[in-house]
C-alpha cells in the first residue's frame, strides 16, 4: 500500500546543482527535469527568466550548492520560480572514504516518487533521522531498496554495477546518468534491477550518486560495515570531475 499522504504540491518543485566557479553544474539537464515535472504537474512552462535567475545566483559562488525552485504563485494558473545559493564545504565534493556516509535504512512505500518535491515530509512522517554522515536510505515493502534521501544508489558486485530501476518510485539522478555513462565507457557492465538491503550489503561495497557531492562512498548501512570503494568506482569519479570541470570549475582544487 502508498503512502496515502501526498506531498503539498503549493511547495513546488525543485532542483540542487552544484556551483563551480560560478557556474551551475549541469545546469541544461537539471532544467529539462524540472521543466517536465513541472509540464506533469502543473501543465505548464518553467517561469520565464528561470536559467537567467540560476546563473545569477550561482555567480554570486566560488564553490556552493543552488537550490531552483518551482511553485504555484499568488495568482491562480502563475508558477513562480526562486534560487538560493549556499556555500558548500570544497572537501564534501567527492568525499574521501573518511568522509563516507552511513545510510540508515527507512520504508516508504512506493517511495518518494520522480519528481523532486519541496515538501519532504514524508521523510520525517517514515521516521527519518539525519545527522551529519547519516542519510537515509529508502526502502520499499520487502526491503526494496530504492534509493537515498538525497542521492541515488549503486552496489558494486564483482565488476559489475546495480542501480535500482528509474521506474517511478525514484528520482532519476543527473549524477546517476552520468554515472552510468561512465562505467558503459569504461567497459564496466550496470544493471538496473531489484536490489535489496541482504543484496546491497552482501555486495560488500556501494556508492551514492549526487548533483552536489558527485560520486560518495557508504561506510556502512545500519550495523552493516561495507569496504572502501575500488578502482573501477574511483575511475567513474574520476570521469565525472573531469565532465563538471568542462562547466567552468577551473580553480577546483580537488579536480586535479
Amino acid at each position: 500500500m502508498s503512502d496515502p499522504v501526498l506531498p503539498d504540491r503549493a511547495r513546488g518543485v525543485f532542483e540542487t546543482l552544484l556551483i563551480l566557479d560560478g557556474s551551475p553544474i549541469e545546469l541544461d539537464a537539471h532544467l529539462e527535469r524540472l521543466s517536465a515535472s513541472v509540464q506533469e504537474l502543473f501543465g505548464a512552462d518553467l517561469p520565464p527568466g528561470a536559467r537567467e535567475l540560476a546563473l545569477d545566483r550561482a555567480s554570486q559562488r566560488a564553490v556552493g550548492r543552488l537550490r531552483l525552485t518551482v511553485a504555484p504563485g499568488p495568482a491562480a494558473g502563475v508558477l513562480r520560480a526562486d534560487a538560493v545559493a549556499a556555500t558548500v564545504d570544497p572537501e564534501d565534493l567527492f568525499p574521501s572514504w573518511q568522509r563516507a556516509t552511513v545510510l540508515s535504512p527507512v520504508v516508504i512505500h512506493g517511495g518518494l516518487g520522480a519528481h523532486k518535491w519541496a515538501d519532504r515530509a514524508r521523510l520525517a512522517r517514515a521516521g527519518s533521522r539525519e545527522a551529519e554522515g547519516c542519510l537515509t536510505l529508502v526502502l520499499d515493502a520487502g526491503e526494496e531498496v530504492l534509493e537515498a534521501s538525497r542521492a541515488n544508489v549503486f552496489a558494486v558486485e564483482e565488476d559489475a554495477l546495480v542501480t535500482p530501476p528509474a521506474d517511478g518510485r525514484i528520482l532519476p539522478g543527473v549524477a546517476r546518468a552520468r554515472a552510468i555513462q561512465a562505467a558503459r565507457s569504461l567497459g564496466v557492465e550496470v544493471r538496473e534491477e531489484t536490489l535489496t538491503v541482504d543484496r546491497l550489503i552482501a555486495a560488500g561495497e556501494a556508492f551514492l550518486t549526487g548533483s552536489v557531492r558527485g560520486v560518495e562512498p557508504v561506510r556502512s548501512i545500519g550495523e552493516a560495515e561495507l569496504a572502501p570503494p575500488g578502482e573501477t568506482v574511483s575511475e567513474i569519479a574520476t570521469q565525472l570531475k573531469r565532465l563538471w570541470m568542462v562547466d567552468g570549475a577551473t580553480r577546483w582544487a580537488r579536480a586535479s
